[in-house]
């Protein structure tokens, strides 16, 4: 796919029709409908990223960010929860290869992770694990749980060599984790990005592990640095939302009549006015392209990527996200009151864009100040 291609270039009809058809319903239900799941598990989407030596795709970086675009422009739910359970995917590299292999050993596989800390206090070979994470996508449907503690022992905080509390990730399974029901959010509906806890949970020690450690599989998309590969996939799922909604603004002005009769989008100032904010999109979107793809040449060839390239990838990322909310808001007054209704397609893409803009990492970015 070259930077020029529509989003949409990347899906069969087949397969976008399956999960349009279900989108509105799946907001109303707040949980993505069986048609859509069966989808996911067909195309292991959720295993985009997981190593193929443990039953996942371990694709490309280029390749994962298009996806994720194409999904995410078919409907932002979807490509979201996609986006947030490949990265969690992406951690099994760093697992005990046994755990790995029985968790993505399910064909119905979803991993998910939340925002937060817990404790592990150390207990002989293994941890007693409490704590509470938010905002952990795709709840309803996952069968896996990451979540960050700071290790203790003797409830004192075990020091790194920085002198900070030394934080380790753990994998929870479905049935030892309780999901609470607090995702009352302005759009993304389906994903149910509520948050989990756990208390006072024996765990083994092989369920933890450190994601800065090195991976257990030798691949160059496990070097690539969290941070920005993160950042890359969130970008490219906003975007897909932002031309999901550029597509329906045209319709509209292709078939709205304005009040010499003719459609609105043969007047020359919101002609212009249209090309202008997508013109700005696809140079953002181009951008982000072309850093992902010369960091991912960079992982291959050095296993390495300079500090000034990955500056690209997030500067880039974040410049998308920030013209894909633009864009949006600058088109929306041209699309009538048909818009504000919240069953409207075109108000649903809004809301789901605007939500997913709100996810800290893009808002902020990793640019140094």
């Amino acid at each position: 796919m070259n930077n020029s291609s529509h989003p949409s270039s990347v899906l069969k009809q087949k397969v976008t029709d399956i999960i349009r058809d279900s989108a509105a319903k799946a907001e109303k239900d707040g949980r993505f409908s069986k048609t859509q799941l069966n989808l996911i598990t067909e195309q292991q989407w959720f295993k985009m990223l997981a190593p193929s030596s443990m039953e996942g795709l371990q694709m490309a970086l280029p390749a994962a960010v298009r996806l994720t675009e194409g999904i995410s422009w078919a409907d932002g739910s979807a490509g979201w929860a996609i986006a947030q359970c490949a990265v969690a995917g992406w951690q099994t590299a760093f697992i005990d290869a046994d755990v790995a292999k029985g968790i993505l050993s399910d064909a119905k596989v979803g991993i998910t992770y939340g925002e937060g800390s817990g404790t592990a206090e150390k207990k002989g070979d293994d941890y007693i694990v409490s704590g509470k994470w938010n905002y952990a996508t795709g709840t309803n449907d996952a069968t896996a749980f990451i979540g960050n503690c700071v290790e203790t022992v003797n409830g004192e905080a075990v020091k790194n060599e920085s002198g900070n509390g030394n934080v380790l990730s753990f994998i929870f399974m479905k049935e030892d984790v309780t999901v609470n029901a607090t995702w009352n959010a302005l759009g993304l509906s389906a994903t149910s990005c509520n948050s989990f806890e756990v208390k006072a949970l024996e765990v083994a020690a092989n369920r933890s592990y450190v994601i800065n450690a090195e991976p257990k599989v030798d691949a160059p998309i496990y070097k690539f640095p969290q941070q920005q590969l993160q950042e890359a996939i969130f970008a490219a799922s906003i975007s897909g939302m932002a031309y999901h909604f550029v597509d329906l603004v045209e319709a509209y002005l292709t078939t709205t009549k304005g009040k010499n009769g003719q459609p609105l989008s043969t007047d020359r100032t919101i002609s212009e006015y249209f090309e202008k904010w997508t013109e700005k999109l696809e140079d953002a979107r181009t951008k982000l392209y072309y850093a992902a793809d010369i960091s991912w040449q960079g992982c291959i060839n050095f296993q390495k990527i300079k500090p000034a390239i990955l500056y690209k990838v997030s500067a880039a990322s974040y410049e998308l996200a920030r013209k894909a909310a633009e864009c949006a808001d600058a088109l929306y007054p041209y699309c009538g009151l048909g818009s504000i209704d919240k069953s409207a397609e075109i108000n649903r893409v809004w809301r789901d864009l605007h939500t997913a803009g709100q996810h800290s990492l893009i808002v902020f970015g990793s640019l140094p100040e």
